[in-house]
């Protein structure tokens, strides 16, 4: 592959797996994925959650990719697009990591943003996180985030049609 198609296809694995992750927050995590995702949504001062477990499938996902395109693993039948899929799954994960776990959740570092897209995505997040349960909810999405406005709209709208439980600071 030529060098420019190697970082085309790992910018676009990045970006798809915003949609993958999109996908597997709202269909998965809060499906039948619940069972580890639901201490995420719980106060806890643990360090660690059963919903980190999620990492360990993205970790294998990227895993995957590698060893599919290594020839060293699959000999002649190893398929050298695999090898840039999973490099840009890898840096999915650390995007993932520092913006959702960094960022929103304040696991490694302490910084609030006061303005911009950075202060855009916490709010979403938070918005994310306003309902009970795994029922409803808005902004699936870790890294592109949706007018907060618009989603407590959203939130709004499915309160007033039972289909999410909101906690009392955003009831009214």
């Amino acid at each position: 592959m030529s060098p420019l198609a190697i970082v085309l296809l790992v910018f676009a694995t990045v970006a798809a797996m915003e949609g993958v992750a999109w996908a597997s927050h709202k269909y998965i995590m809060h499906g039948f994925g619940w069972a580890w995702h639901r201490d995420h949504h719980e106060p806890h001062a643990k360090a660690l959650e059963k919903n980190d477990l999620f990492a360990l499938v993205g970790a294998a996902m990227s895993i995957s990719m590698f060893a599919i395109g290594s020839p060293l693993v699959m000999g002649a039948a190893a398929w050298e697009p695999g090898t840039w899929i999973g490099l840009g799954i890898f840096f999915y994960g650390i995007i993932y990591t520092l913006v959702h776990d960094g960022l929103v959740h304040q696991r490694y570092f302490k910084w609030v943003p006061r303005r911009g897209y950075a202060k855009r995505l916490v709010q979403a997040h938070k918005l994310h996180h306003a309902t009970v349960g795994k029922a409803g909810g808005v902004s699936f999405g870790f890294v592109l985030a949706r007018d907060p406005a618009k989603l407590k709209a959203e939130l709004k709208a499915q309160r007033a049609d039972g289909i999410a439980v909101v906690r009392e600071a955003l009831a009214d």
